[in-house]
Parts: structure tokens; sequence; C-alpha cells
């Protein structure tokens, strides 16, 4: 299509919005209803007619408009003034991730390179496309996605690779060198059938598929920066400047998890252990787990299967400065498979990074798919919807808030022998009572097999709830706390001190280490039953 055409296709000011796919019932995570939407209001953009509104990336602009990438290609800028679209760009490689560096220039990352898209004359059409970096392999494989880029304090950018699939082998012709150790490039190529049983449910064929890589600002010149992911879909930063990555359920993952990701650590996936230059252990997938389980860096934050997400993707820091209600500072999470926003809450605990995930925002004119997140200058969220023929939807929301402040678990913190819950405004004494928060713990096993059952699963008792002076706290004693354990809280019958219940009630801490040091054993013994495949994104 021509630009001439797509702009007029793009051209608009008020067409209806077509309707968003809903996630299936299979997939709805058990969650009582949540409160949220009375302090939150969601409305939905209107799309440009025939286009496919999947969402594959969103930023703003210094001036403020919306940039959106799509999943055929397309780069279309929104301005909220007038809500019309304009055509920037096309004809783009799947586009996952994207940074407006001025009103005239986008750095995009496509699936066979970061991009600089430029607009030199100022007509507000690109025409100029120029590789920033293209310093990773690529093998054909239909599973090679590419996300990122989010940018660090200094300038530098990071992205990451997904690995290859089983369900498809690899091209004749690949980008860069063939380094699986447990399948010849020749059997890979020519003798599938018998290869993939072998190259591991999701395999590493080139590199640095499986890793993050950080690059530099000026010169584009990449370092692999981490490996051991599978599908990392969603990079972002706390605001200590943490790097955050999520990454998806599958072999190796018994569950979806966030990572607090540093330079030289491995996280789990094993596959792209090859591309280490010092690696000497030969095929990692023929190592013992022990083995890998020894050499892994464990995961910050746990999102248990379908209890709070299918499917995690970006993670963004609230950087409204209170514009976008009580949560600044904290770092909100999307999901794929259902209609719901999720919050992580971490900390520094023996060394390590842990914390727990908690629902924000479940249904409530919210649309399943929730990929890519934005926040625009005045504190409302853009949030980017798609499916990619997995559950999801279409489309692009604005969440508001309305100024009135929901009564909601604002944080959690690990004490010696229990937890601290603080809340975003006065509780009611009466309801902040030991039975009226009710918690089991489970864990889920290191292995290759897809997926975990929840194993060991056990109530643990609160033996006794301090209530603080101002009564925005409580402090939880519990009877028993194990390290590599998933501690569940569901609160019910909780009330703010106006009679307003709480608004989400689900938390999901993980411990990695206890107050006084002790940390997880190497690996909990368990029968490791790996759960059927679900549809997911990833």
């Amino acid at each position: 299509m021509s630009t001439r055409a797509l702009l007029a296709l793009c051209v608009l000011s008020g067409a209806a919005a077509a309707p968003l796919q809903a996630a299936t019932a299979a997939h709805t995570p058990a969650a009582p209803r949540s409160t949220i939407a009375d302090h939150y209001a969601v409305e939905d953009l209107a799309m440009p007619p025939g286009l496919d509104s999947q969402v594959g990336a969103l930023t703003m602009t210094p001036s403020g408009k919306l940039v959106a990438c799509f999943h055929r290609g397309e780069v279309l800028i929104y301005d909220p003034a007038t809500k019309q679209w304009h055509p920037f760009a096309f004809g783009l490689h799947e586009p996952l991730g994207v940074i407006a560096i001025s009103d005239r220039e986008l750095l995009i990352m496509q699936r066979p390179e970061l991009t600089r898209v430029i607009d030199s004359d100022g007509d507000g059409v690109a025409d100029r496309y120029e590789t920033v970096t293209d310093q990773f392999g690529m093998s054909g494989n239909y599973h090679e996605f590419a996300f990122g880029p989010v940018q660090d304090k200094d300038g530098n950018y990071f992205i990451s690779l997904n690995v290859a699939s089983q369900g498809a082998g690899i091209f004749k012709e690949v980008r860069g060198t063939y380094g699986h150790l447990g399948v010849s490039r020749d059997d890979a190529e020519d003798h599938w059938d018998q290869a993939k049983s072998r190259i591991g449910r999701m395999y590493s064929a080139v590199p640095y598929r499986g890793w993050v890589l950080k690059i530099d600002a000026r010169s584009g010149a990449i370092t692999p920066w981490a490996c051991g992911f599978r599908s990392p879909d969603g990079l972002g930063f706390d605001g200590a400047g943490h790097l955050l990555v999520t990454d998806n359920q599958g072999d190796w993952l018994g569950s979806s998890k966030l990572f607090t990701v540093v330079q030289g650590g491995f996280y789990g996936h094993p596959a792209s252990l090859v591309w280490r230059p010092d690696w000497k252990l030969g095929d990692p997938l023929a190592l013992p787990v022990a083995k890998l389980d020894e050499l892994r860096t464990r995961e910050t934050v746990f999102f248990p299967q379908t209890i709070m997400a299918c499917s995690p993707t970006q993670p963004l820091l609230d950087a409204s400065a209170g514009k976008f209600g009580p949560y600044a500072g904290q770092v909100f999470v999307g999901e794929m498979n259902t209609a719901r926003l999720m919050r992580v809450l971490t900390e520094e605990v023996g060394g390590g990074f842990q914390g727990a995930c908690l629902p924000f925002y479940d249904r409530g004119g919210l649309s399943a798919g929730n990929h890519r997140m934005v926040f625009d200058q005045q504190g409302g969220l853009y949030i980017g919807h798609t499916a990619l023929s997995w559950a999801g939807g279409k489309g692009i929301q604005r969440m508001t808030w309305k100024g009135t402040a929901p009564f909601d678990l604002l944080g959690i913190s690990l004490t010696k022998d229990g937890f601290s819950l603080q809340f975003t405004k006065p509780g009611d004494p009466a309801t902040l009572k030991p039975e009226n928060f009710s918690f089991r713990r489970y864990y889920y096993e290191y292995h290759e097999a897809y997926g975990c059952d929840t194993l060991d699963v056990a109530p643990v008792a609160v033996t006794a709830a301090a209530v603080s002076k101002d009564a925005r706290g409580v402090v939880l004693t519990l009877a028993e706390l194990k390290p590599g354990y998933i501690y569940e809280l569901t609160m019910k019958g909780v009330t703010a001190q106006d009679g307003e219940a709480v608004a989400n009630t689900l938390v999901c801490y993980t411990i990695n280490h206890l107050r006084d040091g002790t940390p997880a054993p190497a690996q909990i013994p368990g029968t490791g039953a790996a759960k059927p495949e679900q549809k997911k994104k990833k």
C-alpha cells in the first residue's frame, strides 16, 4: 500500500472501535471481583478502519503524541488533541518495541534488527531507515521474536531475544554461526524429524537467542548481558534503575517469572548457555538439573500460573508523580491472556531480590491481551492489546485515575516471622484480624518439562496480627516461613475505616531468603508433574 493510500486510511476522527476479543474462561485467574474500577476509567481509542490493530509497541513523543507499532508493520502516530491517526512508517517486520528520540526520530525493534526510523524532511512520514544493530543470529525459526529496546540512565539500550521452537526447524541459510552442541547443522537442516527430539523443546541455534543484549548508545556495539531466557517479552526498569525482565511459563519454567537482571547472570533456561564465551561444559541439555540449578539466579517474583497470570508482558514504572493514583514509584506488569494488569512489589533480602505480585485492575472495561503500556504527560496509561493467534485482544485503551484513593495494598515486606502489610488508607482495625488473612504456600520445581503443578501445597496459620497506630499497616505473624516457597495470601472481609472493601484480595510473595539470611534449598524434592501445555502468547 502506498503512503498516500495509508494516509487516507488512517486520518479519522471518531470511527467506532471494533470489539476486542475476550479471554477464554479457561485462562481466567480465580480471584474475587475488584473494586478498583470505582477509582479508574477505561476508554477505547478508535482504530483506523482496515487496520489489524494488534499492538507490538507503544511510546510517547516529546510533544505528547502516541506512537503505536502494529503487528503487520505499520507505525502510526495518534494526536490526543484531534483524536486523529497519522501514518509515520510501514513495512517493518513484526515491531515489538519502540523509543521516541524526538518527534521525527524513532528507534524500533523489529525481528531482524534495531532500526532508526527518521522523518528527515519534516513532512510527518519517515524517509530514512538506518540499522542500529543486527549483530545477533536468525535461523528462520518462527519463534525468534525480538523485544525492547529500553534505555538506562546512561543512555544505553537493552533488547531481548526469544529462543526458537521445536515446532519448526531452521532455514538452510542462517544469520550468525550455527552453535547447537547436541544437534549438527546438517541434521537440523536435512533430518529434522530425527533432530527435533534432541534439540530441546526451545532451542538456541544461533547467537544470542535466549539472551538480553546491551547496545551502546553511541557506537551501536553490543554486549551480551545475561542469558537463560525462554520468551522474555517484557523489559523495563524499577525506580532504582534495576533491569526487570519477564519470562513465560514453558520448558524449564514451572510458571511465569519476573527477574532482576544483572550482567553475567544465567536465569534458568539452559539453551542459551552455549553462547557464553567461557562455556566449556558441552551440551547444556545433557547436564544434570542439579548442576543447572547451581548455576542459575532465581526469579525475583513468580506469577503463579492461572492463579495470577498466564503470560506476563511489559513491566512499567509508574513515574507519573501521583497523577495515576497512590502507586507512584511502583511497577505495573501486563497480562496477555486475561483482562488484568498487575503490580509487583520487590525488596532486597539476603543479598538477592524477591517480592510479591498482585492484581491491580481486573475486567471493569479492560480488554485481554495487555501487551504494551506507556504513560502520557497527564498521567493517563495507554494499553496496547494483541493476540497473535493465541489468547488476547486488539486495539488500544487509555486508563485514567478519577482522583479518589482506592483502599488497596500499597506494600508488603517479609519480616523474621511473617509479613508487614501497608495500605493506601486506614483500615478498620476490627477487620484487620488473623482470621481475615488466609495463607497457603507451595513451590514450582525447576525441571525441563513444560510447566509444573503447584507442589507441597499446605495452609499456613496466621497466629497474630498487630495493627499500626494509624491503622494503615498490619504485621502478620505466621506459624512457619520456608524459603523456596510462594506464600499466597487471600484477604477476606478486610475493609477501610470508611467501609470500602480492599480492592484486590490476592497477593503472591516469592521467598528466596529469610530475614536471617537462610536461602532456598538448591532444589526442593518433588514429583514435578508437568502441567498440560496451555494456549499462550509466547
